[in-house]
């Protein structure tokens, strides 16, 4: 009997042991690929906030960084994060990254890395969907167009010879007046157009983007300082991406 419980005993301690090494050798595995926590602050349609139903994390910037992670070749988790402090928290080595609708500064430039651009997030023109022939601001002369005060949106409607601009304290009711067709256009930042636009369930379906940014604010996703290893990624993932159909997939889903 005290050979059959040794025995027991015996084969107890070898099973375990090799568990304990298999484990080990698992955990070895999963560290050789690259995992990349990236924070977002999740308030920003249609480039990043949280679905009310699913209460996911959902929007372009989360498409895309999927279609980048599969092209780069590592692996990746958002962290819900508010704006006040996230780029602290990426100094700190809370995470990795930050893609939140981030625009590349020289002032940002000094304190982070940037990977490439993946947007130029800059003005575009919005028009009631049954609008036929336009595709830039020079094609709304003898119209009226509106912006938010005091914006490049404005700026750019007053350089263009014949084309009326109105202005709004909010750009929300600038959008209610061109779908109640008061005014003929308005010229907003690509994700606020794509946002009203395209998400927004009362002007869904009555109004359309046309042509394409035609002033320069780009998006990057901020990584910590001399943090080669994870731009490097990154970078590489984007050159996977940009200009293929999963942009385009991406794109078609939020901003078109």
């Amino acid at each position: 009997m005290k050979k059959l419980v040794f025995s027991l005993l015996c084969l107890f301690f070898i099973v375990g042991t090799v568990g304990l090494i298999s484990a080990a050798g698992s955990k070895e595995e999963a560290g050789d690929g690259l995992h990349i926590v990236i924070a977002t602050d999740a308030t920003w349609p249609p480039m990043e906030f949280v679905d009310e139903g699913s209460k996911e994390i959902i929007g372009f910037d989360i498409d895309l960084m999927a279609a980048i992670a599969k092209a780069g070749g590592f692996t990746y988790e958002f962290k819900n994060t508010a704006w006040d402090g996230i780029f602290a928290g990426l100094r700190a080595g809370k995470y990795d990254a930050v893609m939140s609708s981030v625009t590349i500064t020289e002032e940002r430039q000094k304190e982070m890395d940037f990977s490439k651009p993946y947007i130029n997030a800059g003005q575009i023109l919005v028009v009631p969907e049954k609008t036929k022939g336009v595709s830039t601001l020079q094609d709304m002369k003898g119209m009226t167009v509106a912006a938010q005060i005091g914006t490049t949106g404005a700026f750019e409607i007053e350089k263009i010879d014949g084309v009326e601009l109105k202005t709004y304290d909010e750009i929300g009711l600038a959008f209610e007046d061109l779908v109640n067709g008061r005014i003929d256009g308005v010229v907003a930042d690509t994700p606020v157009a794509a946002d009203f636009a395209l998400q927004s369930d009362n002007y869904k379906g009555k109004l359309k983007i046309v042509g394409e940014p035609f002033t320069e604010e780009y998006y990057g996703i901020a990584v910590q300082k001399g943090n080669t290893k994870v731009l490097d990624a990154i970078n590489a993932g984007l050159d996977g991406v940009i200009g293929t159909d999963a942009y385009a997939k991406v794109e078609k889903e939020w901003l078109r």
